[in-house]
């Protein structure tokens, strides 16, 4: 388990090498990438800022890790989610899930993305080009997608 807080980009690639090498007990590995979309509600980006509690973030980001580990046989997980001001098609976030089966690499995979895009301390701000600026409100469809989770134990 791996958890990582950083303003550098990361490499999917040597992520999932990293992860993986000289393990033969790994079966699937699932990856999902966040990046920093061009426009946001209809108006085209700048730039996103993300802001997180320093400390907090981690042991948060590590505890619905943990989580995932007991609800499914994960062999290793990796989640990197960046900080600071991103430009449109930047990385975001990476999350990685290894398992001896697909199923539980996939199911794993979308419940830590539900949670992150919910639940995690982060704070994002968008810059718009006619430099008006917005905080980013959660969604009901995100808390709806984490709701599901609450049912399989």
């Amino acid at each position: 388990m791996t958890v990582r807080v950083q303003s550098d980009d990361f490499d999917i690639a040597s992520e999932i090498e990293v992860l993986t090498q000289g393990r033969t007990d790994i079966g699937a590995v699932v990856t999902f990438t966040g990046r920093v979309r061009g426009s946001a509600g209809g108006r085209d980006l700048v730039s996103m800022t993300l802001e997180h509690y320093p400390g907090m973030t981690e042991v948060e980001l590590e505890a619905v890790e943990a989580d995932a580990h007991r609800r499914w046989p994960l062999q290793a997980s990796l989640i990197i989610h960046r900080i600071g001001e991103l430009r449109p098609g930047a990385n975001i976030v990476l999350v990685v899930t290894a398992s001896p089966h697909r199923h539980a690499a996939f199911q794993a995979a979308e419940f830590l993305m539900d949670y992150l895009k919910t639940r995690a301390p982060f704070w994002k701000k968008e810059v718009f080009t006619d430099g008006a600026s917005a905080w980013v409100d959660a969604r009901d469809s995100d808390d709806e997608a984490l709701q599901r989770w609450q049912s399989i134990e």
